[in-house]
C-alpha cells in the first residue's frame, strides 16, 4: 500500500492558521473528521492528547509526528498541515515545528496499513523530502512528493538476514503506540551505522508485532544492545551483553552518540530485568530503587482483582439458589449452584492470597519472587492466616530473592544459567516457607481472630463510624492507596466472616461515579460537554463499582469534587452499618445486591442518599460554566 492511499488531498493543509500546540491538534482532528475518517472525534482527539502526555510528539527537525490507534477512527489515515512561521510544539530540540503528519490508526489496522505508516516516518528523516515539503504549493506536491519518496522507501523495510548475521550492533525500538517514533529510531540508527559503517541490525517493535527479529546468534556476534524505547522490551535475552537503554527518542536525536557508546562497549553488563528493566522510558535504572511499598502492594492487588471479581461474581451467582445451596446436606442443595461455589470459592477465590503475595514479590524481585511468593502465599491461606498472612508472605519472599541475589553475586559467571532455575527458587522457597511456618502464620492468625472478635463486638454507634470511615476512605483517592487499603481490609474481613464492612466499602465505592454521573444530568451548565459525555458512563462504572470512574472529574476540580464525593461516600457506608448489611462477595456492584445479606432496597436506598448528597453537593460547589 502507498502513503497516499492514506494521505489524500482531502486531508491536506497547506497553511495551518494555529499558533500553538492545542489549536494545532484540533485543527488536523478537524481535517480528519471533516474527510470522513473518525467514527468519533472527541474520543480521537484526547487519544491523541494522551499520547502527547507520554512523551512529546514533536521530534525535532522541525517535524510534528501526533499519532493515535483508537477505536475512534473508522479508516486508517493522514492528515498534513504546514506552517511557515513554525508553532511550538515541545520538541525535542527545542525549536517549532513546520510539518506536521498527524497519523489515524484504527485499532486491528493490517500490516498494508502499518507498513505504510511505517515508511512515512522514515522518509520524514530524509533531508531532501522535508525541504521539498517546505517548498511545496499546492496539494498535488504533497502528494507528487510523497510519491517519489514513498517509491525509493517501498522495499527498504527491513535488513537483510545475510546482513544481519554480520552485525556488530544490534538494536530494539519501541513506543507506545508503534506507528511512528518506533520506525524513526530504527531509521536513524540505521542510516548513522552506514555512515559510521558500522554493521547493525534493528529489531522493531511496533503496532503490527515485531519486525526484523533479533536471533539468539545475532545476540551472540553482538559486541553490544541498544534498547530505544518507551514501552516494556524482553531484555532478558542481553543477559551478560553491554546494553545501553535509553527512550526511543534518544534513538531518533542521538544515534551517533548511541552507536559510538555500542562501539566502545560504554554500558553496564546486563545481569537480568530484575535489576535492569526498561520501564515506560526510564533509562537504565535500578528497579529495587525506584519501586515503593504501595507499587508492590498493588502490583499483588491488581493481578489479585480478576480473581475476587469473577470468583465473587460466579459465589454471587450460586448465592441466588440459596444461601447454603451448595451444601449437599442442605434442603436448598442444587448441582449446579455447588459447581459454581467451588471454581468460585474453592478455586478462583482460593488463588487470591498466594496470588496477591506471589506478584507483590515479583514486583520487589522479578520473576524469581513469584515462585517463593506464591507458596508463602499458598502457606498463609492453608494455615487460616489470611491476607494479613500473604501480605507478610509476598514481601517477604521479594527480599529474601533480593538478598539471595547479593549473595549469589559473586558466583562465577559460569553458573549465572543456574540461578534463576536452581539456585534462587531452592532457597528462597526453603527460606519463605520456613519463616511462614515457624514465625508468621500462628501469630497473624491470632491477630485475625483477635480482630474479628473486636468487630463483632462493636456497638451500633462504633459500627456507624466505622462505616463512615471506610466509605469515605473509597472516595479520598479514588482507587488509589487508601481506596485500596479499604478495600483490601473489606476482603480479608469477608475472609474472616464478618461480611458488614465491605457492604458499606462498596457502597461507599459506587456513590462518587454514581454521584457525578446525576450531578451532570441535574446540573447540566456546571459541565463540559466533554464532562456530560463522561457522566453517562458514569452510570454504568458506578452500578459496577468502578470508583476511578470519577477520577476525571476530580482532577479537573479537585476542591470542589472530592469533598463532595468523601460526604455522600460517607452517608452510604454510614447507612449500610444502621440497616446491618452484610455483603459475602467482594465484588459486582448491583450484580451481586441480591446476595447480600439484609433489606435489599434498604442497601440500595444506602447508595442513593449517597449519590444525592454527592451531586447536591457538587451542584452547590461548582460554578456554572460560561
Amino acid at each position: 500500500m502507498r502513503i497516499t492511499n492514506l494521505l489524500t488531498k482531502e486531508t491536506i493543509i497547506l497553511s495551518l492558521q494555529s499558533v500553538n500546540k492545542a489549536d494545532a491538534i484540533e485543527e488536523l482532528v478537524s481535517k480528519l473528521d471533516y474527510a470522513g475518517k473518525l467514527s468519533d472525534r472527541e474520543k480521537f482527539k484526547e487519544s491523541i492528547m494522551d499520547r502527547e502526555k507520554q512523551s512529546t510528539t514533536g521530534i525535532g527537525e522541525g517535524i510534528a509526528i501526533p499519532h493515535a490507534k483508537t477505536t475512534a477512527v473508522k479508516e486508517p489515515a493522514i492528515a498534513f498541515g504546514k506552517s511557515v512561521t513554525g508553532i511550538e510544539f515541545e520538541s525535542l530540540d527545542g525549536n517549532p515545528a513546520h510539518l506536521f503528519f498527524m497519523i489515524a490508526a484504527p485499532e486491528g489496522a493490517n500490516n498494508a496499513h502499518l507498513e505504510a505508516l511505517a515508511r512515512l516516518s522514515s522518509i520524514l528523516m530524509n533531508e531532501e523530502a522535508r525541504k521539498e515539503l517546505m517548498n511545496a504549493n499546492d496539494e498535488a506536491d504533497i502528494i507528487k512528493i510523497i510519491n517519489s519518496f514513498d517509491e525509493e522507501k517501498e522495499d527498504d523495510i527491513q535488513t537483510s538476514n545475510e546482513e544481519a548475521l554480520q552485525a556488530s550492533v544490534i538494536a530494539v525500538t519501541a513506543c507506545p503506540t508503534g506507528i511512528a517514533h518506533t520506525y524513526m529510531a530504527a531509521d536513524a540508527l540505521k542510516a548513522k551505522a552506514a555512515e559510521l559503517g558500522v554493521s547493525i541490525k534493528v529489531e522493531t517493535n511496533g503496532s503490527g508485532g515485531a519486525r526484523n527479529v533479533l536471533t539468539a546468534e545475532d545476540i551472540e556476534k553482538a559486541a553490544a544492545v541498544i534498547v530505544a524505547a518507551d514501552t516494556k522490551v524482553d531484555t532478558d535475552r542481553f543477559i551478560g551483553k553491554p546494553v545501553i537503554k535509553v527512550p526511543v527518542a534518544e534513538g531518533i536525536r542521538k544515534p551517533q552518540e548511541l552507536l559510538e557508546r555500542a562501539i566502545k562497549q560504554d554500558a553496564p553488563i546486563f545481569s537480568g530485568s530484575g535489576s535492569n528493566r526498561m520501564q515506560d522510558g526510564e533509562a537504565e535504572i535500578v528497579k529495587s530503587k525506584k519501586s515503593y511499598f504501595y507499587q508492590h502492594l498493588m502490583n499483588g492487588v491488581s493481578n489479585m482483582l480478576p480473581f475476587v471479581v469473577g470468583g465473587g461474581i460466579l459465589i454471587a451467582i450460586s448465592f441466588m439458589f440459596g444461601i447454603h445451596s451448595a451444601d449437599p446436606t442442605d434442603p436448598s442443595y442444587n448441582a449446579f449452584a455447588a459447581a459454581l461455589n467451588t471454581i468460585g470459592g474453592g478455586n478462583a477465590f482460593g488463588l487470591m492470597i498466594p496470588v496477591l503475595a506471589g506478584f507483590i514479590a515479583m514486583s520487589i524481585a522479578d520473576r524469581p519472587g513469584l515462585a517463593p511468593g506464591m507458596v508463602g502465599g499458598l502457606l498463609a491461606a492453608t494455615g487460616e492466616a489470611g491476607f494479613l498472612g500473604g501480605l507478610i508472605a509476598g514481601f517477604l519472599a521479594g527480599y529474601i530473592v533480593l538478598l539471595l541475589k547479593k549473595l549469589f553475586a559473586g558466583l562465577p559467571l559460569s553458573l549465572e544459567g543456574i540461578k534463576p532455575v536452581l539456585l534462587y527458587p531452592l532457597f528462597s522457597i526453603f527460606l519463605t516457607g520456613m519463616i511462614m511456618l515457624f514465625a508468621v502464620i500462628d501469630p497473624v492468625k491470632a491477630i485475625n481472630t483477635g480482630l474479628t472478635n473486636w468487630l463483632n463486638g462493636f456497638g451500633t454507634g462504633n459500627l456507624v463510624l466505622m462505616g463512615m470511615i471506610l466509605g469515605a476512605m473509597m472516595a479520598i483517592d479514588m482507587g488509589g492507596p487508601i481506596n485500596k487499603a479499604a478495600f483490601t481490609f473489606g476482603i480479608a474481613m469477608i475472609d474472616a466472616g464478618n461480611y458488614a464492612p465491605h457492604a458499606a466499602i462498596m457502597a461507599g465505592g459506587m456513590v462518587p461515579p454514581l454521584g457525578l454521573a446525576l450531578a451532570t444530568t441535574i446540573f447540566k451548565s456546571k459541565f463540559t460537554k466533554q464532562e456530560k459525555d463522561a457522566g453517562k458512563t458514569n452510570y454504568i462504572m458506578g452500578a459496577t463499582f468502578i470508583t476511578e470512574g470519577a477520577i476525571p472529574f476530580a482532577a479537573a476540580d479537585p476542591m470542589r469534587v472530592i469533598p463532595a464525593a468523601v460526604a455522600g461516600s460517607a452517608v452510604a457506608g454510614a447507612l449500610s452499618m444502621v440497616f446491618k448489611i452484610g455483603l459475602p462477595a467482594p465484588h459486582g456492584g448491583l450484580f451481586v445486591v441480591p446476595i447480600i445479606e439484609g433489606n435489599i432496597l434498604l442497601y440500595i436506598l444506602a447508595i442513593l442518599a449517597g449519590t444525592i448528597v454527592t451531586a447536591l453537593i457538587v451542584g452547590i460547589l461548582k460554578k456554572t460554566i460560561k
